[in-house]
């Protein structure tokens, strides 16, 4: 997996990728502590606030950039939206009202919805085998992983040393050299093309040829049942193991690390998985696994209640405990194995001019369900015993992959005869790629002129 590194361009970005995530690590860290000296015992309030304002800025800013962004030059769009994001958290250690908290939050994470997906648009130009792509992939879902598990152990370290303040330095310092290691390179050019049409038709292209290819459809259906899982993790975890479990600091982050760990597993594994089997059947089978352990999760929490086993006062050498960190980590394996294959599906669906607003797409309506899925699962974890709100995220992951399964077609021709068609013969659309049978996105140039048939 690590030959995909021998490509000096790819290299250098992967190393911002992995620089930019440390730094944001750090100011996850640094924000929590800022809320806390502001808000106190409201801390908890103030930073749903901030996750709930991120998740808006990702959703509306992400297909709004994902217009325009492309007919920029590349490098100095990501290093601009590097420095601005450099610029914002400068600021952050200054703040003294919570409202300013929420305004630079807005404008940091706006930043970032332009940063991403131009990004992540770039990568498969710069490694065009998919084979090459697929590692890239995996490599990125090791880089997001690794930060969650590097971040916090770093931020600990620095905090024995330095004021919380000063972490936004390290957030500002991220920024500044993914920046300089984006200078570093020279990126292909964006293959975008003028189109014609006003701010709506450029801005919900992206949307509209993305609800438009029956296996984008199918990913957004994947995409709420990796955020079912993802979300009962990220949300409740505290209050489990802190709450329920009555355990420390150190246990919340090794429950989490779990998660991380069962995420890198299933990366790792993916590139060798993905060369055999099609993306489709991977896919549902991770969802398949996210709805089945949150199901027996909910079952074995339901059966201890009904024994009287699951007390107020667990601790760590019951079986409560080991019951946790085992269903996180095969959890963690699920999620990575729907969210990793997404942008071989993103890639193999748009022309390449199209595909910034593709994934631009993707990140927003990927997003829109973690909107959904994290104040659910923060309001059920308070209303509800923990072994329904799993059997409710389990239904929610199922219901999602019956969804998913009606709407991604198992065998779709390689290419659909339309008399209409000006697209190139080796269009993803019309040909084979790599083995795997493709369903045909009724999408044309002129798309912004007219909804594609609907002859599926």
């Amino acid at each position: 997996m690590l030959d995909v590194l021998a490509n000096r361009t790819y290299r250098h970005l992967f190393l911002a990728q992995i620089i930019a995530l440390l730094g944001t690590g750090l100011l996850t860290v640094a924000l929590g502590l800022l809320a806390f000296e502001l808000a106190g015992e409201r801390a908890g309030a103030v930073l749903g606030t901030a996750l709930a304002i991120k998740m808006v800025a990702y959703v509306t800013v992400a297909p709004v950039v994902g217009a325009y962004a492309a007919q920029l030059p590349r490098r100095a769009f990501l290093i601009a939206m590097d420095l601005a994001r450099a610029a914002i958290a400068l600021l952050l250690p200054f703040v003294s009202e919570i409202w300013q908290i929420y305004v630079l939050i807005f404008l940091l994470q706006s930043a970032s919805a332009a940063f991403t997906p131009t990004f992540q648009a770039t990568i498969p130009d710069v490694l065009p085998e998919e084979a090459d792509y697929t590692r890239a992939l995996s490599l990125s879902r090791l880089a997001y992983d690794l930060e969650s598990l590097v971040s916090p152990a770093l931020a600990a370290l620095l905090l024995s040393l330095i004021s919380f303040h000063w972490l936004f330095s390290g957030t500002v310092i991220g920024f500044l050299v993914s920046a300089a290691l984006v200078l570093s390179v020279s990126l292909p050019l964006s293959p975008a093309v003028h189109r014609q049409g006003g701010i709506y038709d450029k801005t919900t292209r992206g949307i509209r040829i993305y609800l438009a290819t029956p296996r984008l459809r199918g990913l957004l259906a994947l995409n709420m049942a990796a955020a079912a899982g993802g979300a009962l993790v990220i949300v409740n975890t505290v209050v489990i193991v802190k709450g329920w479990l009555g355990l420390g600091d150190g246990q919340v982050a090794l429950a989490l690390a779990c998660f991380g760990g069962g995420s890198m597993l299933a990366a790792l594994s993916l590139p060798r998985l993905l060369d055999k089997l099609p993306d489709r059947r991977v896919m549902l089978v991770a969802a398949a696994w996210l709805g089945l352990v949150l199901t027996l999760f909910g079952a074995a929490l339901l059966a201890a209640a009904w024994t009287d086993v699951a007390t107020a006062t667990t601790v760590a050498g019951s079986w409560a405990w080991p019951l946790l960190l085992a269903t996180w980590l095969l959890l963690g394996i699920g999620y990575s194995a729907v969210q990793t294959p997404s942008g071989r599906l993103l890639r193999r669906s748009a022309q390449a001019a199209d595909r910034p607003a593709v994934f631009a797409a993707q990140f927003a309506l990927s997003h829109a369900c973690w909107l959904v899925t994290y104040p659910l699962a923060g309001w059920l974890g308070a209303v509800l015993p923990l072994s329904l709100t799993a059997g409710i995220f389990a239904v929610l992951t199922f219901a999602a992959l019956i969804v998913a399964t009606r709407v991604w077609p198992a065998a779709d021709a390689a290419s659909l005869p339309h008399s209409h068609h000006d697209l190139p013969p080796d269009h993803p659309h019309l040909a084979e790629a790599d083995g795997h049978r493709h369903d045909h996105a009724f999408v044309i140039d002129d798309l912004h002129d007219r909804w594609p048939s609907r002859a599926e």
